[in-house]
C-alpha cells in the first residue's frame, strides 16, 4: 500500500495567524495517525512561518511510540540549522527540497546541474545517521540521474505539473501521468525508491496513485484545506481509502 504522509505545516500557519498554541500541531499528529496515517511530514523554514523547530522536537517525541509503523519526514534545504535539527531528531526520512528566497511553497525540483560535492556530503551523513534520504526532483532522467549519483535513496517527485494538467481534463492528466510513470520506471531502474507529492488531492490522487513503484506521497494543503469541512481525522481516512485502493 502507498503510504500516505500528513504534512501539518498548515495547521502550524493556522496558530502562528494568532499566537498561542491553538490549534496544537502535536494533536494534529496524533490525530492523523488515529486515523491511519502512515507517515508525518514537516517543513520547518528558515523564517519559522509555520512548523518550528521546537514543533519538529515535539512532534517527534509524540511519535517515538509508533516507530516501525508510522515514518517521520523532515523536509527542507541543507541550511546549517537544518542540518543539525534533523541529526538531533533523527527522523525516518529527510527530503531535501531547493528554496527559493521569497517563495510561498516549493515551485521545483533540484536542478539536475546541481553539484554534487557539498549537498553529496550532507546526504552521506545523513544516511551515516540512519536517516533515509529523499530528494525533491522533476520527472525527468537526468534529475534521476542526478539524484543517483548524489547517493540518495529516494526522490520525491514534483507533481504540481501533474496537478494543473489534470484539472484540464482526463486527457490532459494522463498524458502528463505518462510522463510520471515513465519517471518513476527510471527511478527505479537506478535503484531510487519513488515518493511525489505537491498540489496532490482527492480528485487527482486517483489517477496518479496507478504510478509504478510509488512508495509514498506527501499532502498538506489540500488535506488539511478539506479538515476544515469534514474533519481532521474524517479526511485523513478518505486519502488511505484512495490509496488503499
Amino acid at each position: 500500500m502507498i503510504r500516505l504522509s500528513v504534512n501539518v505545516n498548515k495547521v502550524a500557519t493556522i496558530r502562528n495567524s494568532r499566537g498561542g498554541r491553538v490549534p496544537s500541531v502535536v494533536e494534529a499528529v496524533q490525530v492523523c495517525v488515529a486515523a491511519g496515517a502512515g507517515g508525518i511530514t514537516v517543513h520547518p523554514r528558515a523564517d519559522a512561518r509555520h512548523v518550528t523547530a521546537a514543533d519538529v522536537r515535539d512532534i517527534a517525541a509524540s511519535l517515538s511510540g509508533h516507530a516501525g509503523s508510522v515514518e517521520f519526514n523532515m523536509e527542507g534545504d541543507p541550511r546549517p540549522d537544518f542540518i543539525e535539527l534533523v541529526h538531533a531528531v533523527q527522523p525516518a526520512q529527510c527530503t531535501l527540497v531547493p528554496v527559493r528566497p521569497g517563495e510561498i511553497t516549493s515551485q521545483a525540483g533540484w536542478a539536475a546541474d546541481t553539484p554534487v560535492d557539498e549537498l553529496g556530503r550532507v546526504v552521506a551523513g545523513f544516511r551515516a545517521a540512519g536517516v533515509r534520504v529523499s530528494v525533491f526532483v522533476e520527472p525527468d532522467e537526468p534529475s534521476l540521474r542526478w539524484a543517483a549519483d548524489l547517493g540518495a535513496d529516494r526522490v520525491e517527485l514534483y507533481t504540481e505539473p501533474f496537478a494543473r494538467a489534470f484539472d484540464q481534463g482526463v486527457d490532459e492528466g494522463r498524458r502528463s501521468l505518462a510522463v510520471y510513470a515513465r519517471a518513476a520506471e527510471a527511478a527505479h531502474r537506478f535503484g531510487l525508491g519513488v515518493n511525489a507529492g505537491h498540489d496532490l488531492d482527492l480528485s487527482n490522487l486517483v489517477m496518479f496513485r496507478s504510478v509504478p513503484h510509488l512508495d509514498e506521497v506527501s499532502i498538506g494543503h489540500a488535506l488539511v484545506s478539506r479538515a476544515v469541512f469534514v474533519g481532521l481525522g474524517q479526511c485523513v481516512r478518505e486519502y488511505v481509502d484512495v490509496l488503499r485502493v
